[in-house]
Formats: structure tokens, C-alpha cells, sequence
């Protein structure tokens, strides 16, 4: 049987019986999140009977295709991250392979992504510089935290706790990310010396200030790779859209070079091969970074969870939450042994994947292999891409991070989903991306436990035209009422975040409704009612009583019976009080109405009403005869 769970202040109080108890408790939850853990990770994979030699042409192929579009995306992420362009390649080999053959989707594709490549520059920009040592080592360490915080969530089993946070923070720390990564391209775009755009108002000051001074060969070779990215993509979405541009701004920049006006380039790769080092794990210096893994452990998580999802509605398959927070954690934990930076599932490389014919995970593993063979061979030419080119082709990814078109549905269908955007753009915008995720989750729930706290009740009354005379609202059917007799029915839980609002609306109807001494209260989703409410419960029954009334509760479930029980509200209502069918607690109320009520009341919505007096007949039957049902 369940107990009730103390409350903070409680703790202190607890005897040692207790507390052994309570740490036996959490020690069996956690015990079995590793046992399940160590059988997810040592049982077959449920894809691997599906591998054949179509499967496996089909997952070459596909992922063939995805290892063309990580060349320039590795680039991009990295520099957003504020890392040297090869710890993009990084981030997507060794953490590709980990997440495909230990997380749950089979189509969904693991990497470096925009989202998080911002968020972990916008995490350590304030303590290292972007492209030092220490900065670096902190983006790799904190690779390691991440995998650590997201195994122990897929350890404790709490892969159903992203349900609760709301899309709209997601969608608004995305636009935001989206317009800093923007607007932070506007230097290497402009050729101008500009500040980072977290500081909007020194930023925009100092772009009108030096606008006049752009490079306009730099701006050429920009709004080129733009231009180009934009068509190839317009003339075929199965085109390296991104790869071509980037071709593009290198050929335009060896070209300005040869006619003696050079270009700032991205520089020498210095190796593309991921070598087995271990992080930075000194206390010190993980403390200063605990904050910000553990923002971006919850975004990795949230976009790897959305995107697996999406990928499973199209291809039909059953994803496992608590799995994929633990492969996502894996690849996290082990990248970091080998240069990556935190990553997650990127819906880019996740969707050519499954549009490419990705059949199982061992696509995302040949992506990376065949990846790690394409650097071995091309690295040397990433050192002549123009720094203004690789600035357009990060303005591109930035735009189209922006849903305008969820964004313009959400404002219009929505105001409280488009308050929880709306803060968590403003929040990145204004004070940074760590905050931002913290401030939109908070008032996400905020708005969830507002709207949950405040359950309806409704007034019920017979309705004579449907069948059984089934119960519905009064008021909306217009139904007459029992003079003395309230049904009341609760939609939502009754637990101790409703219980003012109910205490609220039952002190309302013995205002509104003094006649209406005796009161039936019908909890549909009471199940978890808890200790406060048990009191509530009790605290109406007392004030009915003593005006002369009575009240009593209508459950619809053993369950709640049981908890009922234990919080002693069976013994101090009596069991006569409390009842399993409406049809019978109203069968057993009705004849303890008031009967010179009855005898002149002209409602008699119940059956059993006919077998009360009334006046307007003179063969009243007597109480106790049977009743026949209309």
C-alpha cells in the first residue's frame, strides 16, 4: 500500500523507521532503473532482426547522403559553438555511432546542432574565450556532465517528465538562438570589428556606427553563398544545398585572391580524426560549469526526444523515452573521450535520413564512418573557404531554425502558449540562453499547475429525455434542480493544488443554495487525492452537518477507497456516506430529504422521488414501497 509522502518541513521529523523506509524506497527506484539500464544495454536491439541486405543497401545509401550534409554543417555548428571548425566533425562521428546503437529511434541521427551549439557558447562565452584552450576543454567537460545528468534521468526513469514542458518554450528559445546566431554573423558577413550581439543595444549602436565602413568583397562573397544556398535548394531539396554554396564562396575567394585582394579564410583543420583523450574532471572545474550542462542536458533532450518522436509517427515505430535519454547520455559521456562538444538529434540530418530511406540505426553509423573517410580526404580544403562565406551559409541555417509558420498559428490560436514563447525569446535575447530555457520552462509549468488548480464543478441534475435519466450540467440543459439535494461534479484531480479552489466553490454553493442542505460529490479523476483534500473533504461534511444536512461522496475506484481509508475519512463519514454508484447513493439520499419538502415540491426530478409524499396526490405511497422507473 502507498504512503503518504511527507512534506519538507516534515522531514526533520521523521523517526528512523520512517526514514529507513523512505531511503528504501528511492534506493528499490533506483535499483531498478539500473537493472533495467544493464538489460537495455546488454539485450539484442529490437532493430537488428530487421537488418537483411535490403536494409543494409537502403542504410549505405542513406547514409552516404547524410555524410555529405554534415561537411558543411560541422563547420557552421562549430563556429556558432565558438570552436575550431574540426570539433563539428567531432561531434558528429563518435556520439553518431553511441546514440545509434543504444538509443531507441532508428531514424533519428545524433550530432552537433544549432540549438546547442548556441546555447553552449552562450554558457561559457562569459568565462573563457571562444577558441582558447580553456574554452575548449569547458565545451568538452561539460560534454561529459551533460552525459551524465541525462543517464542518470534515463536511469530514474523520468523520459515522461519532457511531456510537461510546453513546445512553445522550445519554439521561442529557438527563435531567439536563431536571431543571435543571426545577427553574430554580421562581422565576418560586413568585414566590420562588432560586438557579440548578447549586449543588443551596444550591439546596434555599433552597427550604425560602422556600417558605412563594410568590406564590400566580403559582403559579395557573403550575400553570394546566401544567394546560392537559397536556389540550390529552391531547384531541389535532394541537392547539398550548403556544400554547394560553400563551393561557391571558395572559389569566389581564390579568385579575389588571385586578383590580389584577399580574404579571411577559415584556416588549416589541424586533424579530423577523433583521438582518445580524457576531459578536464577536476571538482573545480566542473562546479563552475554544473549550471549550464544542466541547461543543455534538458534542451539535448527535449529536441532528441521531439525529433525521435516525429521520426517514429512516420515510420511506426514504438520509442522507448527513458532508452533514448540514456543513448543520448552515452553519446554525450563517451564523445567526450573523443573532442565532441554536447550534442543531440539533429532534425536536418534526421529527416534526410529518413527521406533517404534510412531503414535502421546502422545508416547514422555509416554516415559517420563514411564521414570520417571523406575528411581524410577533402579536410585540406576547408582551410580556403572565405570566413564571409561560412558567415552566409550560418545566416541560412539561422533562418530557417525560425517555424514562422507554427509561430504565426501559435499567436493566433494560443495566448498563453504565445506568452511562454514570447518570454523565452525575450529572455534570450535580453539576458542570455541559459536563462531563457530555465524562464520559459518555469512559466510553462507556472501556467499548467494555474489552469489544473482551478478544476470545474459543475451542478448535475437528471435529464428525463436521456436515456436512464442520465446525469448533466443544470444550468447548460436547464434542468430543474432537487431543492434539497446538490450533486456537484468535479472535472480534474482533487489534490492539495485544487483544494482552495474546491474549499472555494463549495462555500459558494451553501451561500448561493442554502436550501440545498445535503450535497453528493462526484470526483471523477479522484484517484490521487492526497492528505489535504482528505481534510477538505472532511471540513464539508462537518459545516453540512451541522446545518443540518449531509454530505456524501461518490469514488470510482477501490483504489481511492483504500486511500480514503487510510486517511480515516471512511471511519469519520461513515461508510453509508460513501458510494461506489451514483444510481445507488442517490437511491439511499432521497428518502432522507426532508419529506414536508417533498410532499410540496413540484421538481421531483429523481425516480425515487415518487416515492416521497406529495400533497398534490392522495395515494402517497408509503415509504419503503417500490418504485417504478420511467
Amino acid at each position: 500500500m502507498d504512503h503518504p509522502r511527507p512534506t519538507v518541513p516534515e522531514l526533520d521529523r521523521l523517526s528512523a523507521p520512517e526514514a529507513e523506509r523512505i531511503d528504501r524506497a528511492l534506493g528499490r527506484q533506483l535499483r531498478l532503473g539500473l537493472r533495467q539500464l544493464g538489460h537495455e544495454m546488454l539485450s539484442r536491439p529490437d532493430w537488428f532482426a530487421l537488418v537483411n541486405r535490403q536494409t543494409l543497401r537502403a542504410d549505405l545509401l542513406a547514409g552516404l547522403t547524410g555524410a555529405t550534409l554534415v561537411l558543411p554543417q560541422g563547420v557552421a555548428f562549430a563556429a556558432i559553438a565558438g570552436l575550431p571548425p574540426e570539433y563539428g566533425f567531432y561531434a558528429s562521428i563518435v556520439p553518431t555511432i553511441v546514440t545509434a546503437l543504444l538509443g531507441s529511434s532508428w531514424q533519428a541521427v545524433s550530432g552537433a546542432t544549432t540549438a546547442l551549439s548556441a546555447l553552449v557558447f552562450g554558457a561559457l562565452a562569459g568565462h573563457f574565450t571562444p577558441g582558447s584552450p580553456e574554452f575548449i576543454s569547458a565545451a568538452i567537460s561539460m560534454a561529459f556532465l551533460v552525459g551524465v545528468f541525462q543517464i542518470l534521468m534515463g536511469v530514474m526513469r523520468l523520459g515522461t517528465l519532457v511531456d510537461f514542458v510546453s513546445h512553445s518554450v522550445m519554439t521561442g528559445f529557438v527563435a531567439g538562438a536563431a536571431l543571435l546566431i543571426g545577427t553574430s554573423q554580421l562581422a565576418a558577413l560586413l568585414g566590420l570589428e562588432l560586438p557579440r550581439p548578447e549586449h543588443p543595444l551596444r550591439f546596434a549602436t555599433e552597427l550604425a556606427t560602422h556600417l558605412g565602413q563594410a568590406d564590400p568583397v566580403s559582403l559579395g562573397v557573403g550575400l553570394s553563398t546566401i544567394l546560392t544556398a537559397v536556389l540550390a535548394r529552391r531547384i531541389s531539396h535532394r541537392l547539398p544545398h550548403y556544400l554547394i554554396a560553400l563551393l561557391v564562396a571558395t572559389l569566389l575567394g581564390l579568385g579575389f585572391e588571385a586578383g590580389g585582394v584577399p580574404l579571411a579564410t577559415v584556416g588549416t583543420i589541424r586533424g579530423v580524426i577523433p583521438s582518445f583523450e580524457v576531459p578536464e574532471l577536476s571538482p573545480g572545474f566542473l562546479r563552475d560549469l554544473v549550471s549550464g550542462a544542466f541547461a543543455v542536458a534538458f534542451v539535448g533532450l527535449l529536441e532528441a526526444v521531439s525529433i525521435a518522436r516525429a521520426m517514429a509517427a512516420k515510420s511506426g515505430q514504438l520509442l522507448n523515452g527513458n532508452k533514448e535519454f540514456i543513448g543520448q547520455g552515452a553519446s554525450n559521456l563517451v564523445g567526450s573521450f573523443f573532442h565532441a562538444y554536447p550534442c543531440s538529434a539533429s532534425f536536418t540530418r534526421s529527416a534526410v535520413n529518413f527521406e533517404s530511406g534510412a531503414r535502421t540505426p546502422l545508416a547514422a553509423v555509416f554516415s559517420a564512418l563514411i564521414l570520417l573517410a571523406i575528411l581524410l580526404l577533402v579536410a585540406p580544403a576547408f582551410a580556403s573557404v572565405p570566413v564571409a562565406g561560412l558567415a552566409g551559409i550560418i545566416m541560412v541555417v539561422a533562418w530557417r531554425l525560425v517555424d514562422f509558420a507554427e509561430i504565426g498559428h501559435m499567436m493566433r490560436s494560443s495566448i498563453s502558449e504565445t506568452l511562454i514563447a514570447g518570454v523565452t525569446f525575450l529572455s534570450t535575447i535580453v539576458i542570455d540562453l541559459e536563462f531563457a530555457i530555465y524562464a520559459g520552462v518555469a512559466l510553462s509549468l507556472s501556467l499548467f499547475l494555474m489552469r489544473i488548480a482551478r478544476p470545474v464543478i459543475a451542478v448535475l441534475s437528471p435529464d428525463p429525455e436521456a436515456p436512464s435519466r442520465a446525469l448533466r450540467p443544470a444550468r447548460l440543459y436547464g434542468l430543474g434542480e432537487c431543492p434539497q439535494l446538490i450533486i456537484a461534479s468535479m472535472e480534474g484531480p482533487l489534490y492539495f493544488g485544487t483544494v482552495e479552489a474546491t474549499r472555494r466553490d463549495f462555500h459558494r454553493f451553501r451561500i448561493e443554495r442554502p436550501a440545498q442542505k445535503h450535497m453528493l460529490f462526484l470526483s471523477r479523476s479522484s484517484a490521487e487525492t492526497d492528505l489535504p483534500a482528505a481534510e477538505m473533504l472532511l471540513e464539508e461534511s462537518r459545516l453540512r452537518d451541522a446545518a443540518g444536512g449531509s454530505f456524501h461522496l461518490k469514488i470510482g475506484s477501490l483504489r481511492l477507497l483504500s486511500k480514503l481509508a487510510r486517511f480515516r475519512v471512511v471511519k469519520a463519514l461513515g461508510r453509508d456516506h460513501i458510494h461506489i454508484s451514483k444510481r445507488e447513493a442517490i437511491a439511499q439520499l432521497v428518502p432522507k430529504l426532508d419529506p414536508a419538502i417533498c410532499a410540496s415540491c413540484t421538481a421531483r426530478v429523481f425516480n425515487e422521488c415518487a416515492q416521497q409524499p406529495d400533497e398534490r396526490r392522495k395515494d402517497t405511497p408509503a415509504p419503503g414501497a417500490p418504485v417504478t422507473r420511467r
